[in-house]
């Protein structure tokens, strides 16, 4: 649809011009999903050299909060119209009267037929966005973990026990206390125990009797607990599972959704084999943390979403041991609650789904530039790019040589000092505010006339250094708090003298403070110029440059290091 037009929606297959044309008047907010579970012969046409986009899911899924959010965006493609199959017709009615399509977006869960959406497939050869025969795959742990070990992905290390049902006593399981040998690969615990279904969830961890025995059940979310302790420490003794290594990872499990080969959202959540209570947040949804994957984790996602020929793909991944794992392939996932990748899912399926299908149909659509990731924002002038942030690792620039002076200071002014400003906490004190220096300038202004009017032998050590002193702090008319600073050292004894044989005397001794003057560094003029090139080169390097969007940057966070020189370049 045109922007501001309503989304085209089509559901079930017998609905009537004048229902078409009011269903076609409301916004989204108000959009029902209408079905017609009888399927029938007038089937709604959509408007001419339309897409058709088939959805063949239940309606728990197909109805879903991410479902309804991704087929608002898709519909924002101008030729793509979105045909929801009710679930009535998807289970009882034959496939040849289930309603056409040109692209289907189909995938199985609890009670969906796989086997008729196959057949509607071969009958009608849509263009799949994931795959349906290796749905059967997925739904085999088995299966699931052949394919990512032949297609080099890293998994833990397992092994499959199959037992006959009729004779479940005749298997390769040797049980000890604290092991398992399945076909013989021994398995120390803790190992996992899981069933080689995929939809059944109970999985099972078993401990060592050193860590008390007993097993963790894993199960599907019921209200706020994912899993229960057991003090049951024997396997199970029917049906078939596969037993795997434990993997010692920081307490979280990173679920990883993929749109394409080329796109992968990644977040964590709270595992369910730590103690099953599942962490929520004020509106009662599950907490989840958003992760950065790494090169080779793109690299995985990527591997995953090709060897399952799935599009839109959710995996596990374990990180144990500076490694990831794959450790569960699930299929068809959305993210929950995500307006990022809400816009990003839509824009790439829509953007597959014309690449593929315009040509046929000889609609005048190029195929976009840029990558299908780049994010999309709606403005006041259309839709455009939006810059979500700027990351520079900036040295600073040239600068003048460091400098720094120490000196023995025992007036009482300086311990005055020490003690206003908490020295004597840490036995520190680091001084580098303008109005802290101020008052170190003040109290050397002060030592400088004292010894200028009494001078003797041991004001003239000092003299010099004050001199100095006072001298850098005194540079420039002012301070400007990042190229001088003072330090303070509490020395209980003073200094420590060089020679062995003043011990004793050092022991009787008065406490001193180390005074530590640091200067210098500041930018030199070239320094300046190397700033200011930088600053023009860096409107010119990201999309919208040459000083067109240097606005965006005025109104963002900036997240400066703590260095002054590097802040000031």
């Amino acid at each position: 649809a045109a922007a501001g037009a309503a989304p085209r929606f089509f559901v079930g297959s017998r609905d009537g011009e004048a229902e078409r044309r009011a269903r076609a008047a409301l916004s989204m907010d108000d959009l029902d999903f209408f079905e017609d579970d009888e399927g029938g012969e007038e089937a709604q046409s959509p408007p001419e050299r339309q897409i058709v986009v088939g959805i063949c899911a239940m309606t728990k899924k197909s109805k879903s909060k991410p479902m309804t959010q991704i087929l608002e965006r898709l519909c924002k493609f101008e030729y793509l119209t979105v045909q929801i199959l009710g679930e009535d017709v998807i289970l009882n009615e034959p496939v040849e009267n289930w309603p056409p399509c040109d692209c289907l977006i189909s995938f199985h869960s609890k009670g969906f037929p796989l086997d008729k959406a196959v057949a509607y497939a071969r009958l009608r050869n849509p263009f799949l966005i994931n795959d349906l025969d290796m749905q059967y795959y997925i739904q085999d742990r088995r299966e699931v973990y052949r394919i990512l070990q032949e297609e080099g992905i890293d998994l833990p290390r397992y092994a499959v026990l199959n037992r006959d049902p009729d004779k479940p006593d005749e298997c390769n399981l040797v049980e000890g206390e604290d092991h398992v040998v399945v076909n013989g690969a021994v398995f120390p615990k803790p190992f996992v125990e899981k069933p080689v279904s995929a939809e059944d969830h109970n999985v099972y961890i078993y401990y060592p009797t050193s860590a008390g025995g007993g097993s963790q059940r894993l199960f599907r979310k019921i209200g706020s607990r994912s899993s229960v302790y057991s003090p049951e420490s024997s396997v199970r003794k029917t049906g078939s599972y596969i037993y795997e290594e434990f993997m010692p990872t920081d307490g979280t499990d990173v679920k990883v959704y993929t749109v394409g080969p080329d796109y992968a959202h990644a977040e964590a959540r709270k595992s369910p084999a730590l103690d099953g209570k599942v962490e929520r947040d004020s509106e009662g949804k599950e907490i989840r943390y958003p992760v950065m994957l790494s090169a080779m984790e793109k690299l995985v996602a990527r591997k995953v979403c090709l060897a399952f020929k799935q599009t839109v793909c959710g995996f596990d991944l374990l990180r144990a041991n500076g490694h990831s794992f794959v450790c569960d392939v699930n299929g068809f996932s959305f993210v929950k609650n995500s307006m990022k990748y809400y816009d990003d899912c839509a824009k790439i399926l829509g953007n597959i789904i014309m690449r593929e299908l315009a040509p046929q149909f000889q609609i005048p659509w190029s195929i976009p530039t840029e990558a299908e990731d780049i994010p999309i924002v709606p403005t006041t002038s259309g839709t455009m790019m939006e810059l979500r942030c700027v990351i520079a690792v900036i040295r600073h620039g040239d600068r003048t040589p460091k400098q720094k002076m120490k000196m023995e200071v025992k007036h009482s002014r300086f311990f005055e000092l020490f003690e206003k400003y908490e020295g004597y906490k840490t036995g520190k004190l680091k001084l580098k505010k303008p109005e802290q220096l101020q008052e170190v300038l003040d109290i050397t202004r002060l030592l400088v006339l004292e010894q200028g009017a009494h001078e003797d032998s041991e004001a003239e050590e000092q003299k010099s250094k004050l001199e100095q002193l006072k001298t850098v702090l005194e540079m420039y008319g002012h301070f400007s708090g990042i190229n001088r600073k003072v330090q303070l050292t509490y020395l209980p004894y003073g200094h420590p003298k060089a020679s062995s044989e003043d011990e004793d005397a050092r022991k009787v001794a008065s406490p001193s403070l180390l005074l530590v003057l640091k200067w210098g560094g500041e930018l030199t003029p070239a320094g300046r110029v190397q700033a200011e090139e930088l600053g023009r080169a860096f409107r010119c390097m990201y999309p919208g440059g040459q000083g067109e969007a240097l606005g965006c940057l005025r109104d963002m966070a900036h997240g400066w290091g703590r260095r002054g020189l590097c802040r000031l370049s």
